[in-house]
């Protein structure tokens, strides 16, 4: 499918979360936003985060006030985003008919995917190198951040992946794995430091951590509540976490 038909498709359909952004403009709330948008606080949020992981820049900006408190707003990039996406709705044949950057329609591409893995990273190909039969892929997140995926080498083809390419890092939150201060990092596996935003209680054992990069981009991980009890775990602590390469899914801009 081509470009300006996998877009004419999207606009169509008017995708749930661009139409948050529009929410949140109005209603300078993430709880409101969410309740305008008919969805739940908590589909608000991971979807609110999925926007600023897949955006250059974060679209929302958000001021603390504990769950369900505090205010938002969208950045100047989503402003100019949401601004985009409407123009795109009112003249979609002639925006698809000009000479509108390509990056910008990259963009709405990214912010429309939607996937099973909780965790969707937009990063740089920093790196490329043989391991066998399989390419280990560098990627820059932004802020001096960097995480390597461990992908066949059929995948990179079939990616036409280089140096310098956009790509998108989709992540299992169950594969995230929190590290105690005690813990040292498995051999070969990526290891980042967060700050712990919130944690939600599941209605098993399991809870979901929502954790805060240094460089603005957000994870979600799954760990035991005992475990997070007995090393007071909870929000504003900084921890560790790590995954292993092969557990990084790449995805690209079609």
């Amino acid at each position: 499918m081509s470009l300006p038909a996998l877009l004419t498709q999207h606009i169509a359909r008017r995708p749930q979360r661009i139409a948050l952004l529009q929410h949140v403009a109005e209603q300078g709330s993430i709880t409101r936003a969410a309740k305008a948008a008919g969805i739940s606080y908590k589909a608000a949020w991971d979807a609110i985060d999925e926007l600023n992981n897949l955006a250059a820049q974060p679209l929302v900006e958000r001021s603390t006030g504990g769950r369900g408190g505090g205010g938002a707003r969208l950045s100047a990039e989503g402003e100019r985003v949401l601004h985009l996406y409407q123009r795109l709705q009112a003249l979609q044949t002639e925006i698809l008919q000009s000479d509108e950057d390509s990056s910008d329609l990259d963009l709405l591409g990214r912010l429309m995917l939607r996937t099973s893995a909780r965790n969707q990273l937009q990063g740089r190909i920093s790196g490329l190198r043989r391991e066998g039969r399989h390419d280990r892929i560098s990627l820059a997140l932004g802020g001096g951040l960097e995480i390597d995926a461990l992908i066949t080498r059929g995948s990179t083809e079939r990616l036409e992946l280089t140096l310098g390419g956009t790509v998108v890092a989709l992540l299992k939150a169950g594969w995230v794995q929190l590290l105690g201060d005690d813990d040292q990092p498995e051999p070969g596996s990526n290891c980042l430091t967060a700050e712990v935003e919130e944690v939600l209680g599941g209605e098993d054992a399991s809870s979901e951590v929502r954790l805060a990069l240094s460089n603005g981009q957000t994870l979600c991980a799954l760990a035991e509540q005992a475990w997070l009890d007995q090393r007071q775990v909870a929000a504003g602590s900084t921890v560790r976490v790590q995954f292993h390469p092969s557990f990084v899914l790449l995805g690209v801009p079609v």
